[in-house]
């Protein structure tokens, strides 16, 4: 992908790696480098990089697919299930793998349930420790996995022992990003 748009209206979107809230103003060229999860991963002119969500695609000139929202592909099966499916429609902006594959996901775990729903406790790392995108990766999967029947709340807990390293990740992805 790598396709130059115009930004359409100005939209707040993240940059990365500082996780900051900038406004993308009207006007701006950017190249759409990465379309995953939900989001997209742009490069403005200036070599800056920024994270737009779905919800703002529009900006983009983009009309998402139902996929492209992040979304399951199915909410049939149990719910343990579902949720790592979901945890796998979320991704790192700098890098085309998904969490699960990176290797992020230490553990994932159902409480019992309360009011016929199930508190989901995540435990999840970072590729660097100082990445300031930690907390809108967190609060992706958190929102995410909230939005599924069943699930009250998700406690997404971000921890850094053991340190990941790339030996955490899948071989899928490890041959994806060249490792292999």
């Amino acid at each position: 992908m790598h396709e130059q748009v115009v930004i359409k209206r100005d939209v707040e979107a993240i940059q990365i790696p500082e996780g900051l809230a900038v406004l993308l103003n009207e006007g701006t060229p950017v190249r759409i480098t990465q379309s995953l999860g939900g989001s997209y991963t742009v490069m403005t002119d200036f070599g800056q990089m920024l994270r737009v969500s779905a919800s703002h695609a529009d900006a983009l000139g983009i009309q998402p697919e139902d996929g492209d929202r992040g979304e399951p592909a199915s909410a049939d099966g149990p719910l343990e299930e579902r949720v790592w499916g979901l945890l796998k429609t979320c991704y790192d902006p700098e890098i085309p793998v998904n969490v699960v594959e990176l290797g992020l996901i230490y553990d994932c775990s159902l409480g019992e349930p309360a009011d016929g729903n199930y508190d989901v406790r995540i435990k999840m790392t970072l590729t660097a420790p100082g990445c300031g995108m930690g907390p809108v990766l967190v609060e992706d999967v958190q929102r995410k996995v909230e939005s599924l029947p069943d699930v009250g709340r998700a406690q997404v807990e971000l921890v850094f022992d053991p340190p990941w390293n790339p030996d955490m990740m899948s071989e899928a992805a490890r041959l994806q990003l060249g490792f292999i």
